[in-house]
């Protein structure tokens, strides 16, 4: 990390350029990080260097980056001798540099690596990568780095960096409903000493208390306690978003993100079965042998853990990953890199088609009307049932989404699994997925 520029110690979105230089140079891969932020530490390049063949990442931090700009050049890292430089995209986010111009970071291998590290001793980095005879010109990517000289750049480097919190599996309800109220509070949050794990663990309990509320008789503790699990809802969007924008990400916190979220749903479905039981008695549906409410709680509790089976079987052996919105319902036998073998890649999502254009009615429920079994609409809807004083309503409805839910993910499971053993029958050697 060249740091000697007093650039390296300003703060965007709670690190400095310097400190988030050296953790994006570890998500990347780096196994040792110098910080070059004075002549004795330029002194130390070549101790660091001694006797190690790999090759070496230099990432100038006096302006903000972020992982596309290294990534490609891992990508790209020469064989032998060489030298790949990230430059300026077409089209660059930030408009400061012209297009094909360094962009602060290289990586060389062999002989030209030990070169770089003598010029980095001298303090003169950026003549060796000028100097340097047909380096490879690697293109960086999107959201990728941004100046932070000046006031307005530094605004412009935190709308910049913000924009990595948009994720391509939002739906509209969570980027026009959640999305405009968790982002204030990331930005907040970014500026703590709060970790996304402990805003996990708060969400755990805030649900925990808004269920606990929520299965008393009263309506107005339904309404309150619907309330703190939706409230609750809007704080578990920052875990994640803190957690990106600080390059704290990590399989464990993902994966702790996504027990709070299902325990979260399960256990509210089960206060609010409660709550119908201890306000409407079981004597609402007529004189039955068993109570209905608790026979409600007792199957939606069983379906929707066999729900959660199916789908972090899909995504944990198919797609590979932890996260419930990367679920594929269909997927494909792709070739393998190894001899013999094949993967399953998700099927291209086919939308529904129509002899003619649909109506601006229909065509705005088509688009939207899936989002109902959404989680994010459900909350809402929830609260909106509890105000109306429907609590039972929603909660029948949540049971008949249940069971709707686990027939759609039932048969997905079983052509994954019959797709699978299909691949196994023909000899074939099937790959791990690659999320």
């Amino acid at each position: 990390m060249l740091a000697e520029d007093p650039l390296a110690q300003v703060r965007i979105a709670g690190l400095t350029v310097c400190e988030r230089a050296r953790r994006i140079a570890v998500r990347v891969g780096a196994t040792r990080v110098l910080v070059i932020d004075g002549r004795a530490a330029r002194e130390r390049i070549r101790d660091f260097r001694a006797a190690r063949t790999c090759p070496l990442l230099v990432i100038r931090a006096d302006q903000l980056v972020h992982t596309p700009l290294v990534q490609p050049l891992i990508e790209a890292t020469p064989r032998d001798n060489g030298l790949a430089i990230a430059v300026v995209c077409e089209k660059p986010p930030v408009e400061d540099l012209t297009v094909g111009a360094y962009a602060g970071a290289f990586i060389a291998s062999g002989t030209a690596a030990d070169a770089a590290a003598l010029a980095i001793a001298d303090g003169d980095s950026e003549t060796f990568v000028t100097s340097f005879a047909n380096p490879t010109r690697v293109p960086h990517g999107a959201i990728a780095r941004a100046p932070v000289a000046t006031t307005a750049q530094r605004a412009a480097a935190h709308r910049l960096l913000y924009r990595i919190l948009i994720k391509p599996q939002d739906n509209a309800i969570t980027r026009y409903l959640y999305r405009p109220v968790s982002f204030p509070l990331t930005r907040m949050l970014v500026w703590t000493a709060i970790t996304p794990n402990q805003i996990s663990y708060l969400v755990a309990v805030l649900v925990a208390f808004g269920c606990w509320i929520t299965a008393h008789a009263s309506a107005t503790s339904a309404i309150a306690g619907t309330a703190i699990v939706l409230g609750a809802s809007y704080l578990d969007c920052c875990d994640g978003e803190v957690a990106r924008v600080k390059l704290t990400s990590s399989r464990f916190g993902a994966w702790i993100d996504t027990i709070v979220d299902e325990l979260s749903s399960v256990g509210y479905m089960v206060a609010l079965g409660w709550h119908c039981r201890v306000a409407f008695g079981p004597q609402y549906f007529g004189d039955l042998p068993f109570d209905p409410w608790i026979a409600g709680i007792v199957f939606s509790v069983v379906t929707y853990l066999w729900t959660i089976y199916c789908i972090y079987y899909n995504i944990i052996v198919a797609v590979g990953s932890a996260n419930s919105q990367d679920y594929v319902g269909r997927f494909e036998v792709a070739p393998g890199e190894g001899p013999n073998s094949v993967r399953l890649r998700p099927a291209e999502a086919k939308a529904i088609s129509t002899p003619r254009e649909l109506p601006p009615v229909l065509e705005w429920l088509a688009t939207y009307a899936p989002y109902i079994v959404r989680r994010d609409f459900i909350s809402w809807g929830t609260l909106v049932f509890a105000i109306a004083r429907l609590t039972h309503l929603a909660f029948v409805l949540l049971v008949i989404g249940g069971i709707g839910t686990a027939a759609i993910v039932t048969i997905d499971h079983v052509k994954l699994r019959s797709l699978r053993r299909a691949i196994m029958r023909k000899g074939l050697v099937l790959e791990g997925p690659r999320g």
